[in-house]
């Protein structure tokens, strides 16, 4: 079976294709902001890259939020009054 060990290698190089690093997430937001018309080195630019992080941060929060059942499993009574939901024992 060697088909297996070739497809894992395609598999796992697509993934790490994926991924962008600080940098090119930086560039991309420096780049967007940028195009708003924001000048580098103004409180307004800098604004605009806070902003650009915290809406990548709440949509990242948003989709674990939306597929928390799929990671850890739905929420279960383990004894009286106690449950397991978002890593926390209740």
């Amino acid at each position: 079976m060697r088909i297996f060990p070739a497809l894992s290698l395609i598999v796992i190089a697509l993934v790490l294709s994926a991924c962008q690093t600080a940098e090119e997430i930086r560039a991309a937001d420096e780049a967007r902001c940028s195009s708003y018309g924001f000048r580098r080195g103004t409180e307004n630019f800098a604004n605009c890259l806070m902003n650009q992080d915290l809406s990548r941060r709440a949509d990242q929060r948003a989709f674990m939020e939306s597929n928390n059942d799929f990671y850890w499993g739905p929420p279960f009574v383990v004894g009286p009054g106690y449950h397991r939901y978002y890593h926390h024992w209740h």
